[in-house]
């Protein structure tokens, strides 16, 4: 009997606590004193349970090109027979390239013999690079234009090069410089212009160079610097017409 009555004594007690407390301590009726069966779960501590965060992604605006023209067919033939007259192979010498959708080249060149008037010789290329967006490295954009810096400070560069300017290059895609020169080669002298323009996020290279041989003169500066511009300015439409 006595134990009976400390029994509903006991009982009687947790009925007065709190709820959330007779689950911890009044769960079980017997004397045993067991500490451990009210102890949270260490893998729903605050801690272990706390969402986890990442750094938001940077959005970088979308590449403006998705491809490439045919790079020995972005200058028109009419423009090739016009800078290159006695071009080798008309349609043009491709560069090689292991991945044609972001990069690629193409080149002329000739000797147009004049007899007893000398030689001229020509020589044109053209380079296309495409940059594709990334959330860290920037947009197709950005880093179209960062190349056109580091291709122009490689063409200012240029060993052996005499009377170097650099201009900006009107009407020429977004963003170009032309870039001018003499270099004796083959006991000649050459007249270069190079042109690095940027069209949305492709970089467009074209260089065009002459020389007169057998005591021909060369090529003036004009008609060098013209030649590139308006081959440039093609080149540039090619990307465009590539895209529609």
């Amino acid at each position: 009997m006595q134990r009976s009555a400390t029994r509903l004594s006991r009982i009687l007690a947790c009925a007065a606590v709190p709820v959330m407390l007779v689950a911890a301590g009044c769960s079980s009726g017997s004397d045993s004193g067991d500490k451990g069966s009210g102890a949270p779960d260490k893998a729903s501590s605050p801690a272990s349970s706390a969402p986890q965060t990442t750094a938001p992604t940077k959005k970088v605006e979308p590449a403006k090109f998705a491809k490439l023209p045919e790079v020995c067919k972005a200058i028109p033939a009419k423009t090739i027979d016009a800078l290159v007259p006695k071009a080798k192979n008309k349609n043009g010498t491709a560069a090689n390239s292991s991945d044609v959708s972001s990069r690629g080249g193409c080149s002329w060149n000739g000797l147009e013999d004049k007899g007893v008037k000398g030689s001229q010789y020509r020589w044109l290329d053209v380079s296309f690079y495409r940059y594709e967006s990334d959330a860290t490295l920037g947009s197709g954009q950005e880093r179209a234009a960062e190349n056109l810096t580091k291709e122009l400070g490689k063409v200012q560069a240029t060993e052996g090069a005499k009377n170097l300017r650099t201009a900006v290059a009107g009407g020429v895609g977004e963003q170009a410089n032309l870039v001018t020169y003499q270099l004796r080669k083959t006991d000649e002298d050459f007249t270069y212009a190079t042109v690095v323009s940027r069209t949305g996020n492709v970089l467009v290279v074209l260089s065009f160079n002459g020389a007169g041989y057998a005591g021909a003169a060369g090529p003036s500066d004009a008609w060098i610097r013209n030649g590139a511009i308006n081959a440039s300015k093609q080149a540039v439409a090619a990307v465009a017409a590539a895209n529609k």
